[in-house]
């Protein structure tokens, strides 16, 4: 369903791709004609019209033309947006920062250029003033630091589990405490039948004054809390699932029962919406299907007394101190885990509590993954769902100092590899390899040949394929002191080979390979396996035609009567 701008007051409401929606106002403002205008905008950003898909992003975007508006108003300006002059615009952009001048230049050119104007049309297509801050990726967790994190909450987690089932189990010996009195089991009683009570709920129940009540209910708050999770046990749970699959900090808050799908009795598939890419899914590891089968048992007393529109909501919660009659369901305030970090005496390496970041406990958990499993793969990306360069970035450059070092030897060996490959191959005319004791000194020096190895180069007994070998038994493809076992191709980029005119009919030979190969390949596939190759013998095919254009000639009709005179395995043979 389309946005729908609201005339007064001015607000949008919306309803996004997963069902949810929102309505959001901006109250009293200094200009409501201005501000519908700029919420059309927006409305045409939101789904199905634009990317904008999430609550959170609508009520930032109208918090902004909020304060543009009272901005404009402040110089001056009273009327429609078709009415503000390039001055004012100017000047009123130039005091934001650079997120609120972007977000206001993309609401401005998704305005109908009909209710924009002219002026307002060129002004939002241009370059922003301000200069945009790079982001600082959050470090991942310390060691010690995300040693402690785990403690704290498996701690309190499991104290509250063993607390709730002690509760449920002297409730099972419990009588009424209106007839039989306010006994501890009686209490647990009470609230196992009543569900969880304040102690104006309980001077109702009971009968009593509410200042009678008052004076019980320091048993029945101990009692609630045994029996069911507060805010304080949900920060746990969260982290400790945080910490045991690297979710999002959005997608665990909005998670539900029906987002939980059971294989069996120990594998759980979780589909879970993830703000910037929808909705996404996860098996996930074992520990955390255990967390979510001592989370699911320690709330379900507490879900069977839930009001129906949050039952099914996975971090289900009750607390007393809150609003809403002390029911939650969404995730808990900063404010909150800041106040569990002080509770529990969770501190940090620098000895202060330590601050929790809900993102950078995933850039933590991303971190430390073990990356065996993705080494060598044709992936070699950490996880599908970024870009190499967003991991590169908020990931890899955010390890800890072994991590770090293993990271900078991975590419020392690359950076050497392609080096390597980067040499120039050797080709020489049959009187240059004749002569090349004379004539190439620093050649003979380079490469180590002796007399007896320039002439077995000259007359074709250090001979492979499509090159000759300084030291066939060199090792360098293969175990040291046995023939090299590499394909015929690999010639092409290896130190050890030499190239003379008499082989220039072989690198023709494995130009056809190559372009046979790029016809039954797909073209990233043919990149990856044989463009290297393909490139460094078109680099050698030029060197003989400089050296000799009429040879290349002659070799390409020899090299089209011979065939492949390739060893070929099945797969490479032409289709």
């Amino acid at each position: 369903m389309p946005a729908v701008v609201i005339s007064d007051p001015p607000g949008i409401s919306c309803t996004f791709s997963n069902g949810t929606g929102v309505t959001w106002q901006a109250g009293q403002v200094s200009d409501p004609a201005l501000a519908r205008d700029l919420l059309g905008g927006l409305a045409g950003m939101v789904h199905p019209h634009g990317a904008v898909d999430a609550a959170k992003t609508v009520r930032e975007y109208g918090s902004v033309i909020r304060g543009f508006v009272s901005t404009v108003a402040a110089l001056g300006h009273a009327g429609p947006l078709a009415a503000l002059s390039r001055g004012r615009l100017t000047e009123a952009l130039l005091g934001l920062d650079h997120r609120q001048e972007t977000m206001i230049r993309r609401v401005l050119a998704a305005c109908d250029p009909q209710v924009a104007g002219p002026v307002v049309t060129e002004v939002a297509a241009g370059r922003p003033f301000t200069r945009f801050t790079p982001y600082t990726p959050a470090e991942p967790y310390g060691e010690d630091e995300w040693a402690r994190l785990q403690q704290a909450c498996r701690q309190v987690a499991d104290a509250a589990m063993a607390a709730h089932r002690q509760a449920v189990a002297a409730a099972a010996g419990g009588k009424d405490p209106v007839t039989h009195g306010w006994t501890g089991p009686n209490i647990s009683w009470l609230l196992t039948r009543r569900g969880p009570l304040t102690s104006a709920d309980l001077a109702q129940v009971a009968g009593i004054p509410a200042e009678a009540a008052k004076y019980r209910a320091g048993g029945i708050q101990q009692r609630n809390a045994a029996l069911f999770p507060d805010t304080g046990t949900v920060i746990a749970y969260q982290l400790l699932f945080g910490c045991y699959t690297g979710i999002v900090p959005d997608g665990i808050a909005g998670l539900g029962i029906g987002d939980l799908d059971w294989a069996g009795d120990s594998a759980v598939l979780l589909d879970y919406v993830k703000g910037r890419t929808s909705a996404e899914s996860l098996t996930l590891p074992r520990r955390a299907v255990r967390l979510l089968e001592q989370w699911l048992e320690h709330s379900a007393l507490l879900r069977g007394f839930a009001p129906p529109a949050l039952r099914d909501r996975l971090w289900l919660r009750w607390d007393p101190a809150g609003r809403a009659g002390g029911w939650h369901a969404g995730k808990p305030s900063v404010r909150a885990f800041r106040g569990w970090t002080v509770r529990h005496g969770l501190l940090g390496e620098d000895g202060h509590p330590l601050p929790i970041h809900r993102h950078r406990i995933r850039t933590t958990f991303e971190s430390r993954r073990d990356r065996a499993a993705w080494t060598g793969s044709t992936r070699a990306r950490i996880d599908p769902n970024h870009s190499p360069a967003t991991e590169g970035d908020y990931y890899l450059t955010a390890g800890t100092p072994a991590q770090r070092e293993a990271v900078e030897a991975i590419i020392a060996d690359a950076q050497a590899d392609l080096l390597r490959k980067a040499r120039p191959p050797v080709v020489l005319t049959a009187e240059q390899a004749a002569d090349v004791a004379a004539a190439l000194p620093a050649a003979v020096e380079e490469m180590g040949l002796d007399a007896t190895a320039i002439g077995e180069l000259a007359s074709g007994a250090q001979d492979v394929f499509a090159a000759a070998c300084t030291d066939p038994r060199s090792g360098l493809h293969g175990p040291a002191g046995r023939p090299c076992p590499a394909r015929p191709w690999v010639c092409l980029l290896c130190p050890l080979a030499v190239f003379t005119p008499r082989h220039a009919v072989n690198v023709i030979r494995l130009q056809a390979f190559f372009s046979r190969q790029w016809q039954q390949m797909p073209a990233p596939r043919f990149m990856v396996v044989f463009g290297p190759y393909a490139q460094r013998a078109d680099e050698i095919i030029g060197a003989f035609r400089r050296l000799d254009p009429g040879h290349v000639g002659r070799a390409a009709v020899l090299a089209g009567r011979a065939g492949t005179g390739m060893a070929l395995r099945p797969e490479e043979h032409p289709s």
